[in-house]
């Protein structure tokens, strides 16, 4: 199943030689998605790893990627993650072409301008509320 995402390169990590027989590159996309930017960890696996070798931060481009699922037994206990796996990358196009989505039904076009850093340095960010009780057995990591 084919998806494809628009964006910034945000990072562009070294290499790294898994196994005997896996080697894998990961980068970051900064796609805006509504106020707030996303930043989105893809993977090159195989002989794909070059791919982003012709591109720099900053960079706008179209990223098609598979999403892929995996689990492992560790300890007696399912464990599962995911990775999107991108096997094309290309310049992003000059303007929104109003594309249809691609053959796995998302297509992500950055469409918005970046958002403007804060013109008022006075402003400071205020310090949160104490928590809602129940929040100790949250376990979520955000």
């Amino acid at each position: 199943m084919a998806y494809d995402a628009t964006g910034r390169l945000h990072e562009i990590f070294d290499e790294q030689q898994v196994s005997e027989k896996f080697r894998k590159r990961e980068f970051v996309l900064e796609v805006i998605d509504g106020q707030y930017p996303e930043h989105i960890k893809f993977q090159l696996v195989q002989d794909k790893t070059a791919l982003i070798d012709q591109y720099k931060v900053g960079d706008e481009v179209k990223v098609t990627f598979n999403l892929r699922g995996r689990g492992f037994n560790k300890n007696g206990q399912m464990l599962y993650f995911t990775n999107l796996e991108a096997w094309k990358l290309e310049p992003a196009s000059g303007g929104a072409s109003g594309g249809g989505a691609s053959a796995g039904g998302y297509n992500q076009q950055q469409a918005a301008p970046r958002p403007v850093a804060n013109q008022n340095q006075n402003l400071r960010a205020q310090p949160s509320a104490a928590p809602i009780a129940g929040d100790d057995d949250n376990d979520l990591p955000f």
